[in-house]
């Protein structure tokens, strides 16, 4: 299959609804290199010191070890608020001072995982095109294999017509 057909093949293809530079990097994959990336570790490569830390915060916040350690924190603080700290208590009932502590942390901790929701959304996105783009040019390399087997099969065809024939002859002399 020579490189215009293939061009034709994938603008057969093309014809979806994606933009220029969509349809571009589908052409390069006609290109004899490989296409698949691990998105992971490029994704990585680019990270800086603040999506890591979100991620790192992500991981630790979003984990049952941080929901036991604020239960047991939450407990102790009324605990020796309540009846250790009794005369000379630092947050008494009902804990405004708790209250607030745990407002900020809210207030820090919500967007800080949603910045690494962001980016575990956008490395999906990376895969899922990275994914087609593996996809269709795995259906480009069999169409073209199907294409040259198409092609073995009518030479093979061919060459027992001209045995047969040459059999067929042999055998009438």
């Amino acid at each position: 299959m020579t490189k215009k057909d293939k061009r034709k093949i994938v603008r057969m293809i093309l014809n979806q609804n994606l933009e220029k530079e969509e349809k571009d990097d589908i052409m390069d994959l006609l290109a004899d290199t490989s296409i698949a990336i691990d998105v992971d570790k490029e994704e990585e490569k680019n990270l800086t010191k603040a999506e890591k830390a979100a991620d790192k915060i992500s991981e630790i916040a979003g984990s049952w070890s941080f929901i036991f350690i604020s239960i047991i924190f939450l407990i102790g603080w009324m605990f020796i608020n309540s009846f250790i700290l009794k005369e000379n208590e630092i947050d008494p009932y009902p804990y405004i001072l708790l209250n607030l502590i745990l407002s900020c942390i809210s207030a820090l901790q919500a967007p800080i995982i949603m910045m690494s929701q962001n980016r575990a959304s956008k490395k999906d996105s990376l895969r899922n095109q990275n994914d087609y783009k593996i996809d269709l040019k795995s259906e480009l390399l069999l169409e073209d294999l199907h294409h040259k087997v198409e092609i073995l099969i009518n030479n093979q065809n061919r060459l027992l017509n001209i045995l047969d024939k040459a059999i067929t002859e042999d055998e009438n002399s």
